[in-house]
């Protein structure tokens, strides 16, 4: 075993023996004059640290997630309403995506959907936001069932809740606590992505239709 690696270590030293020479030769052809070994050594060292550097490293090991479909997507939206303590997620904005090898039996996807805010009352009235209040981020783990590919809800996990700021046309993001507390009276699985809800108010007193 050691005369094997010893073997590696030495075709290795004349592999880069070989090529030094060459370029040395090859940059005496081409310049006609006497080459600079030390800094033609050291633009090499220069150009290989470069190809090491953590953004380069980084670009080649980080890979873009691959989407997936799972089939319990309602049930999923309930456990992350629930857990987050949003008044609704949408699942029509639901993307569930992951990293891990899908022909696994079981691997861990990562869940992002858009929620909706509590009801504000207003002079008597009730009235649901259309536009999503909150950008939910969970993690959980999917495997194959009989109807398809499904996440179990007991495992899942809310990374963070981002809470979305469209008055002046841009969305931005702001990092949410899951733990704060939320009146949780609605969910909205409607093919828009969007619902509101109003009543009108008589006597003092107010009807709820949703």
């Amino acid at each position: 075993m050691a005369s094997k690696v010893l073997r590696i270590i030495l075709i290795v030293v004349l592999f880069i023996i070989f090529f030094e020479v060459g370029l040395v030769s090859s940059y005496t052809i081409v310049t006609s004059e006497a080459p600079n070994v030390q800094g033609l050594i050291d633009m090499q060292i220069s150009k290989i640290a470069g190809m090491f550097t953590p953004e380069k490293v980084n670009n080649m090991l980080i890979k873009d997630p691959s989407p997936v479909n799972i089939t319990n997507k309602k049930d999923v939206a309930l456990k992350m309403e629930s857990m987050s303590q949003v008044d609704g997620v949408n699942v029509d904005s639901m993307n569930v995506t992951t990293y891990d090898d899908t022909s696994k039996g079981n691997f861990t996807v990562t869940i992002e959907a858009l929620g909706y805010a509590s009801p504000n009352s207003n002079s008597g009235q009730i009235v649901i936001s259309k536009v999503p209040s909150y950008k939910i981020i969970a993690k959980g783990n999917a495997s194959y069932k009989e109807n398809g590919l499904t996440v179990d809800e007991r495992t899942i996990v809310i990374n963070s809740i981002l809470k979305l700021h469209n008055k002046t046309g841009d969305t931005s993001y702001t990092n949410y606590n899951s733990s704060n507390s939320y009146n949780t009276a609605y969910t909205d699985y409607s093919s828009s992505g969007s619902s509101s809800s109003s009543s009108s108010s008589s006597g003092g007193s107010s009807n709820n239709s949703y």
